[in-house]
């Protein structure tokens, strides 16, 4: 049996970084970037090295930014750790897995470390298959697989991180999510609406490939925060929420025009309440100086925005470009089944 599941990269469109903050947000998966993994039967399980797994290092220099970035065991800390959440999950539940193993390995092309969900793709890809290997996808629920992926870097891993990546992964297309409190403590799952792609306005993407940071450091920050500016962060996390979900009725509305402003927003409210690096947030105002909108895609490093027409776009390439920025129209994965 040679099985291959596919998890994509993924922008947050509205309403980060509410989803860790029982929030509400809207994101789209992007078909550009993606993380392939293949898994097949073997004698006993074993975990190949993929893409961030390697030990060989041009210096010292390179050695210590990637332990920085990717710790001692990139990518493969990950997809043990979701195995085995999903093996307790399936014990605990009393779901049978027939007695067989496995040899997994992966690949990405998920710009690293620019907050494009190129980790939470390699656990999403590797459920995906263990869901299929052991034919179990009647009997765990797919609004409880991007939990399983949470819990895999949030508790096995001690990740700093929000629901939003793992939702977004596992259903494609356009989501929105609704990360209610007590819906969410009751369920270990949010509300997810998928949205129709065709109803979304012109989108971008950009990213900086200098600007690479591990996201868990920017979550660290963030909760640092909230625990030491509780009330202020509380309500910021609110605004966030409302943002997305004003989005989601005007997309839902046909009133595509509202959008722009809900983008500079969001981002306007994290830079007030977080103080984003001033070479970060340099990608978003060199942006909206083509009078396209912009905000962080995620943790930093890349930004999503709207744009009106094809001589914008071409402005903001070319703006953008200026920086070191790629840009690109994204193509957004079609919804999973």
């Amino acid at each position: 049996m040679l099985l291959h599941t596919t998890s994509y990269a993924r922008a947050g469109f509205l309403g980060n970084p509410s989803d860790g903050y029982f929030g509400k947000t809207i994101a789209f998966a992007i078909q550009d970037y993606r993380v392939d993994l293949t898994l097949y039967e073997s004698p006993e399980i074993e975990f190949l090295p993929g893409d961030v797994d390697g030990n060989v290092f041009r210096d010292l220099n390179d050695l210590a930014d990637t332990v920085q970035h990717y710790g001692y065991y990139g990518g493969i800390r990950l997809v043990k750790a979701v195995t085995k959440v999903f093996a307790e999950y399936c014990r605990s539940h009393q779901v049978p897995l027939p007695p067989r193993n496995f040899t997994v390995r992966y690949t990405s092309t998920v710009p690293r470390l620019v907050g494009l969900g190129g980790s939470s793709a390699i656990c999403t890809a590797m459920v995906k298959a263990l869901m299929r290997f052991y034919a179990v996808d009647g009997a765990l629920p797919k609004v409880m697989v991007p939990t399983l992926c949470w819990w895999a870097e949030k508790e096995e891993l001690g990740i700093a991180c929000g629901m939003q990546d793992r939702v977004i992964q596992v259903y494609d297309g356009v989501v929105f999510m609704d990360f209610d409190r007590e819906y969410f403590e009751a369920n270990d799952h949010g509300r997810y609406t998928t949205l129709d792609p065709r109803r979304m306005p012109r989108l971008y993407l950009a990213y900086d490939p200098a600007r690479a940071e591990f996201s868990g450091t920017y979550h660290r920050k963030l909760a640092d925060t909230a625990a030491s500016d509780r009330e202020r962060v509380a309500a910021a996390m609110r605004e966030f929420a409302d943002i997305a979900q004003q989005g989601y009725d005007a997309i839902q509305a046909g009133q595509l025009e509202r959008v722009p402003a809900l983008v500079n927003a969001n981002f306007d409210l994290r830079n007030r309440v977080f103080k984003v690096a001033e070479a970060n947030a340099r990608m978003v105002y060199e942006a909206r100086k083509t009078g396209a909108s912009a905000k962080f895609a995620g943790s930093g490093g890349a930004i999503v925005g709207t744009y009106d027409d094809d001589a914008m776009f071409e402005a903001l390439k070319r703006q953008l470009a200026g920086i070191g920025c790629v840009t690109v129209r994204p193509i957004i994965a079609p919804a999973a089944p």
